[in-house]
């Protein structure tokens, strides 16, 4: 049971920035989700706690009986393996509760400064493979073909950076993505030279505004990870952005120790 309520706080936040769009009225329908996410949160926290009084109700009921089980012949490995296996479930459920709620005010504080950004158009912020990740579209920050960013673009992604340094302990990823029209400049070999170096352009003015080289990667998909028909002027428009992907931490990610124990 207490996994089942981890996994739908988990498919909450999931879900949590799916459907963020441009508008103020998108932006205050997340923050209600956030809330609503908060009140599942202390309700986690309230089930931790009534385990841990189990627990310690265990734990004196171990002690009063240990000697009248010994006089019985009754060994006291089985219960104490069971105490342990309770208390280390416990203190799983309770790390998977941190790492939860330091994701979520670490989402809903990014929110909160890409406000200006999200409500003028130039950017969105989405949840994909479970990760969070912010699109710009092209068009802000690039003339069309090239790869050297606008005014428009510089701004833009100036207060991005701004927000972007004082995330700690996280890597980015800056991916470019093109539509599946040909590219024609002489300059680039196809749309996948393109996109890298706008990728790589991005990464670059973002390490002069103060994001961390160390914490920064570029990367170019080309055509090849479209998010709308191509077959359509709106969709090449949808397709040709740039991503900034927030990287989940080594400890966001699932204990694989047992896999690791079977593949010995």
């Amino acid at each position: 049971m207490r996994h089942a309520h981890f996994l739908v706080t988990a498919g909450l936040l999931t879900a949590w920035l799916a459907a963020c769009g441009p508008s103020q009225e998108e932006y205050d329908a997340l923050a209600n989700k956030f809330s609503r996410l908060q009140k599942e949160y202390e309700e986690l926290e309230k089930l931790r706690e009534q385990d841990q009084d189990r627990i310690n109700e265990l734990l004196s009921e171990n002690s009063a009986m240990a000697s009248k089980l010994e006089n019985l012949g009754v060994k006291l490995d089985e219960l104490d393996s069971d105490l342990a296996n309770a208390k280390a479930l416990n203190e799983q459920l309770k790390k998977q509760q941190e790492a939860a709620k330091k994701r979520l005010d670490t989402l809903k504080e990014m929110l909160g400064k890409f406000k200006s950004l999200i409500a003028a158009g130039k950017l969105k912020v989405k949840i994909k493979d479970g990760k969070m990740f912010l699109e710009l579209p092209s068009a802000i920050l690039f003339p069309s073909g090239k790869a050297s960013l606008s005014p428009e673009g510089e701004t833009t992604l100036s207060e991005v950076a701004a927000v972007l340094a004082q995330i700690k302990d996280r890597e980015f990823l800056v991916s470019g993505h093109t539509d599946n029209v040909p590219i024609k400049s002489g300059k680039f070999a196809s749309n996948w030279e393109l996109s890298a170096e706008r990728a790589l352009s991005v990464v670059k003015f973002l390490s002069e505004m103060g994001v961390s080289p160390g914490v920064l990667a570029a990367a170019g998909y080309g055509e090849f990870h479209p998010i709308a028909d191509n077959s359509t002027p709106e969709g090449r428009t949808q397709n040709r952005r740039i991503e900034i992907t927030l990287m989940p931490n080594l400890n966001e990610l699932p204990d694989l120790s047992d896999l690791e124990k079977e593949l010995e």
